[in-house]
Order: structure tokens, then C-alpha cells, then sequence
């Protein structure tokens, strides 16, 4: 296996009660951290109408960041497709390319990133469209798109600029060959639900990659959920606040935003026995501990799945532990 990669992935989160907008002011701060810590790659994420996160304009934060960074690549993680004009993103990944050469990266999905309604004040179409929105996403940036194509003969501007490599995030097989046959790189989302994702997908994914211009080799990246701390009981303590929320997320009608573990002990500690499991189990997939032990379990992961880069999510009520968790991987993986 290659010299192990760690990149990261920020879903912007809202730290300490602050208000919302502090939250985009903590991803910059922690990117430019990240920057000189030795961070391979730096992906923005997109939530829409979600309490405790604060970024629903992934292109904007990647510019942002960018404009902040010097060292690491930088991209959305991901924009969700199906929201979108194709050539729209195109455009704008385009100019973000132009501006800052060699270091864009367009990650992309096709989950929502949002409730019902507000996936529908978004956009009206259906995640059907996902594939051949990536198909002519990629078709626009490679200039690939076949003669036939009503689109073909629709240009990027500026002309002059190489296409960043495009990512698809995705959490099952489906996701993976899509990928391959579209020439992308693929993101494996480990920290998305409590199912078993097989190393198989990442296979299935090189087994169907065929190269283009941007991408002339596959590339496959799994994503973990990791708190770094100096026990594993505070690193789970940290995480309580991730793991609520997910339960909230993915169980509840509604959610709240991002709670203090000093606050949760009390109502985990309350919870019903159906919510108990599914919070045991929402927190059992995440990496937790101190940093050696950390490092352990990422590297055999890596080794598993067959990668070279694992991506680090790290979603945290205070700052200063997220902090700690990327500060403290660095360290132990001699980044710098």
C-alpha cells in the first residue's frame, strides 16, 4: 500500500451555540490549520435547511477556502446533483479551476441534503435524473459529449481550462459503478448509517473505471467519522453530540441542532430502548480514541478497503476538540 493520504471532510458545523454564520468562519479557520498540518485534500459538504450545520453553498465555501489555503486540494464534498443545472456546475467548477489551477476537485451526490420540503423548494425532479446529470456533467468538463448530444456544441468559459477531476460520493455498490463508467473518482461514505459496506464496492468501482481527461486512473477514497482525545471514554464522549444527531436525522421528523455532550449524558441516559440501540450502534461506527489507537484502526481500514487516502469527518459541539482530532492524527501519521 501507498504512503497513506489523510484528507478531510467538512460538513461546516455550528460550534459552541455560536450563531450559524460562525460556523462557515470555523471551517476557514480550520482549513487554514488543516493547511499547514500537512492535509492532503479539503472537501466542503452541503446540508439545506439543516439545524447545526451551516452551509448550504458548497462552491462558495470552496472558493473561500481556497482563497485561504495554499497546500491542499480543494473541493465540494459534495454538491448534490440532483438540485442542479449539470452545465450550471460545470460552469461554476470551471471558473473555480481557472482561479485556482491544480487544486479543484467537484465531488458530487445524489442525496438531498435536506428534508422533504425543502428538497422540493430546491428542485422538483427526483434522484432518477442523478445519472444522467453526472453523465453530462462530465460530458461538458471533458468536452465529451457525443455528436448526437443536443448539448454537444455548448462550450465552458473560459475555454481554456483543464477539467478538475470529479468525485462521487456514495454509501453502496450503485454509487460505485457509476462512477467507473463515468470516468469519476468514488468516495466510499463509511460514517453514513450503521450498515456494513463491503470492501467489494471499491473493487466493482476499478473494475468498471474507464479513464478521462482529468482522471486517468481510478481513485477511491473511504470516508470514517473520528474524535481524537486522550481516553477513549472522553473521545465518546466528545461524539455524543454527532451520534444525537444522527439519531435525530435519521429516526426523527425533526432535529435539533447540535447539543453539548455536558447536556446529552442526561438524555442518553433516557433514551427508549429502540433509540438506545440505534445510538449504540450509530457510534460503534465511529473511529474513537486516542490517537495511536486511531491511527490503528484507520490504517487497517485503509488496508481493507484497499485505499491509499482515508477522508476525516469530525463533527464536534466545541471547536477546540475538533480541533484536537485533526492536530492529533497529524501528529501521529507524520503529515508534515
Amino acid at each position: 500500500m501507498k504512503q497513506l493520504k489523510l484528507s478531510v471532510l467538512d460538513q461546516s458545523p455550528v460550534h459552541d451555540g455560536k450563531e450559524e454564520r460562525q460556523g462557515l468562519l470555523d471551517t476557514i479557520e480550520l482549513a487554514k490549520i488543516c493547511d499547514t498540518l500537512g492535509y492532503h485534500r479539503y472537501l466542503l459538504a452541503e446540508h439545506h435547511n439543516s439545524p447545526g450545520y451551516a452551509s448550504s453553498s458548497p462552491e462558495i465555501m470552496v472558493s473561500s477556502v481556497a482563497n485561504h489555503t495554499k497546500n491542499m486540494r480543494i473541493g465540494s464534498g459534495g454538491v448534490m446533483l440532483n438540485h442542479y443545472s449539470a452545465f450550471k456546475v460545470a460552469e461554476t467548477f470551471n471558473m473555480l479551476c481557472a482561479l485556482h489551477p491544480d487544486r479543484i476537485d467537484l465531488g458530487i451526490g445524489r442525496a438531498s441534503g435536506a428534508n422533504y420540503m425543502t428538497a422540493r423548494a430546491l428542485h422538483r425532479d427526483t434522484a432518477q435524473e442523478y445519472p444522467q446529470k453526472a453523465y453530462e456533467l462530465i460530458g461538458y468538463l471533458n468536452q465529451s459529449l457525443p455528436a448526437e448530444h443536443d448539448f454537444h456544441d455548448v462550450s465552458l468559459t473560459p475555454s481554456d481550462v483543464p477539467a478538475p477531476p470529479v468525485y462521487f460520493l456514495g454509501s453502496s455498490d450503485g454509487s460505485a459503478q457509476l462512477a467507473g463508467v463515468l470516468g469519476g473518482g468514488f468516495i466510499l461514505a463509511l460514517f453514513i448509517g450503521t450498515h456494513f459496506r463491503s470492501p467489494n464496492i471499491i473493487k466493482e468501482y476499478r473494475e468498471a473505471f474507464k479513464p478521462t481527461n482529468a482522471l486517468k486512473e481510478s481513485k477511491a477514497i473511504i470516508a470514517i467519522a473520528c474524535i481524537v482525545a486522550d481516553t477513549k471514554e472522553e473521545a465518546k464522549y466528545i461524539a455524543s453530540t454527532h451520534t444525537y444527531w444522527k439519531l435525530q436525522a435519521f429516526t426523527k421528523p425533526t432535529r435539533d441542532a447540535l447539543i453539548a455532550p455536558e447536556k446529552l449524558k442526561s438524555i442518553v441516559a433516557n433514551l427508549s430502548a429502540q433509540d438506545k440501540t440505534y445510538y449504540d450502534e450509530t457510534i460503534d461506527t465511529m473511529i474513537l480514541g486516542t490517537a495511536q489507537e486511531c491511527q490503528e484502526q484507520i490504517e487497517a481500514l485503509a488496508k481493507e478497503y484497499d485505499v491509499d487516502e482515508v477522508m476525516i469527518v469530525n463533527v464536534s459541539y466545541h471547536f477546540e476538540d475538533r480541533k484536537q482530532t485533526y492536530s492529533k492524527l497529524a501528529k501521529v501519521f507524520n503529515l508534515i
